[in-house]
């Protein structure tokens, strides 16, 4: 709990992998002897403040999952349920499962994250109704049009690149779920609230919190953990 409000963690691990070119779910690309979403999990169920875990898996992988998690030790409660077709469907599913004040979701793909992104976005729950972790752009990024020609450039010191943890209170994210449903322009949760008006606090974090999408990437993940 945080200042008196539940906390579910919603780790999703239910994606296709179309980037990472592989017929294996990357999320269960082992380094070092440890499947690659269990990285993340451990650092939710060591943090004081999330209460319960929702794991969101593929149904063909629900049996394979439980059996990584009956070979470790976690303190929390975990929730293991089926996602759907589309990441926003598998947060919905999580959503309507959950019934915690605040919700955490995070990518099992991106097993970098510290602990202090958790708490840091949490308590910024007090006067936003979402957060999400972020880091400034170090380059400069150009607006194009479908043609690929340059509409516009944004100003460097205001341009961030979103990663995730991202927090948000649970039934108003939920209720943008269901306004929201099936838009296929919407490509994670903060939008879900831009979209209706809502204030979304970008909380700092850091360049090696990456996100396993490419063959390239694992190399990367690999080289950090390695340094952990």
């Amino acid at each position: 709990m945080i200042n008196g409000k539940s906390v579910s963690a919603i780790l999703l691990i239910a994606g296709s992998s179309t980037r990472f070119n592989s017929n294996n779910n990357k999320n269960l690309e082992v380094i070092n002897g440890i499947p690659l979403f269990l990285y993340s999990l451990k650092i939710f169920d060591q943090n004081t403040h999330i209460d319960d875990i929702v794991l969101v898996v593929k149904e063909d992988e629900f049996s394979l999952i439980n059996l990584e998690l009956n070979s470790i030790q976690v303190s929390k409660k975990i929730n293991v349920i089926i996602g759907g077709a589309t990441r926003q469907e598998s947060v919905f599913n999580a959503l309507r499962v959950s019934t915690s004040d605040y919700v955490v979701i995070h990518d099992g793909a991106r097993p970098m994250i510290k602990d202090r992104y958790i708490s840091d976005s949490l308590m910024e729950l007090t006067n936003y109704p979402g957060t999400t972790i972020a880091v400034k752009s170090k380059d400069t990024i150009k607006i194009s049009n479908d043609n690929d020609e340059v509409l516009d450039t944004t100003k460097r010191q205001n341009t961030w690149i979103i990663q995730t943890p991202q927090c948000f209170d649970r039934k108003i994210l939920l209720d943008m779920h269901i306004k929201q449903n099936g838009n296929p322009d919407i490509t994670d949760d903060c939008m879900m609230l831009e979209k209706e008006g809502y204030k979304i606090k970008l909380v700092s974090g850091d360049y090696t919190n990456i996100k396993l999408t490419t063959k390239e990437d694992l190399d990367i993940i690999k080289n950090l953990i390695s340094y952990k």
